[in-house]
């Protein structure tokens, strides 16, 4: 049981980056950014390219890589999602596009070989008998300081408040002057910096290769179908469910049938209650 709760925290916590990220575009933008996987896979890539070829120190590696990220994601936003905007199905077209080319560019560049992220803890740690890799408790502990830090960034801050007044009416938010468009691509570059440091989080205990960012976005997208669109709580409250539900699947039966969880929590929520658990008006 210990063993169940340490684990399934873990992964919780890393789908909590991953989700929070993609219904926090959602909240302010309203758009669904399939290539959100690929800020995941990009950050991974990023922090082994450094460490690897480069020869940089992790830390330096890891804090490039998720600058690097952001500024793609920037990127993306401006180029790509800002003239299809008022069209979901063109955006989910041309992120899907996007994370499609990311893919090929790390196929083509890195090879299909499955690489290995360094971890910033080595070493194993027993808690209550339980053997656990210190990668795994730090991803753990940066992913809550991480949120923690988010939420207080928006609750506390000028910017925060802007992000706060455009998701909640764009058009009146630009009446008294907030600049929408550059709020968009601030939320845009924390959204592809999380997703970023959970790739390199997840990293040395998760298989790193070119495909990396396909399952990230299905467990992102059934996290904020069961939470609610647009609601950072519930995406939290939902990573936790569905990150539990992961593990206990995996100890009780075999780890092939996790993938079906997040599939089968979508399905049922959109057949019980199509709002989420929160519900569209619940966000931040």
């Amino acid at each position: 049981m210990l063993e169940i709760l340490i684990v399934g925290a873990v992964s919780s916590a890393i789908y909590a980056m991953l989700a929070v990220g993609f219904t926090l575009i959602f909240g302010v933008a309203r758009v669904l950014n399939l290539a959100h996987g690929s800020f995941y896979a990009l950050g991974a890539y990023g922090a082994y390219f450094l460490t690897s070829s480069l020869k940089w120190p992790l830390l330096p590696a890891a804090l490039a890589s998720i600058a690097l990220v952001a500024l793609f994601g920037v990127a993306v936003e401006r180029v790509f999602v800002r003239p299809m905007r008022s069209s979901q199905l063109a955006v989910l077209m041309i992120t899907l596009a996007v994370a499609l080319v990311v893919e090929q560019g790390l196929f083509l560049t890195f090879g299909s070989e499955y690489r290995n992220v360094p971890a910033f803890v080595d070493a194993k740690f027993t808690i209550g008998g339980v053997d656990v890799g210190g990668a795994r408790l730090l991803a753990l502990g940066v992913s809550v300081v991480l949120i923690g830090s988010l939420w207080l960034f928006i609750q506390h801050t000028r910017l925060g408040s802007a992000i706060l007044a455009i998701s909640q009416d764009a058009q009146a938010a630009q009446y008294v002057g907030i600049p929408s468009d550059r709020i968009f691509s601030v939320v845009m570059g924390i959204s592809a910096a999380l997703a970023a440091a959970a790739g390199i989080l997840a990293g040395p205990f998760l298989s790193v290769q070119p495909t990396m960012w396909l399952l990230p976005i299905v467990k992102a997208f059934a996290i904020v179908v069961v939470g609610g669109l647009g609601s950072i709580p519930g995406s939290i409250i939902a990573a936790l469910m569905l990150g539990y539900a992961e593990t206990i699947v995996a100890y009780a039966a075999s780890t092939s049938w996790t993938e079906i969880v997040s599939v089968l929590a979508t399905l049922l929520m959109l057949v019980v209650r199509p709002a989420g658990i929160f519900g569209r008006r619940a966000a931040f």
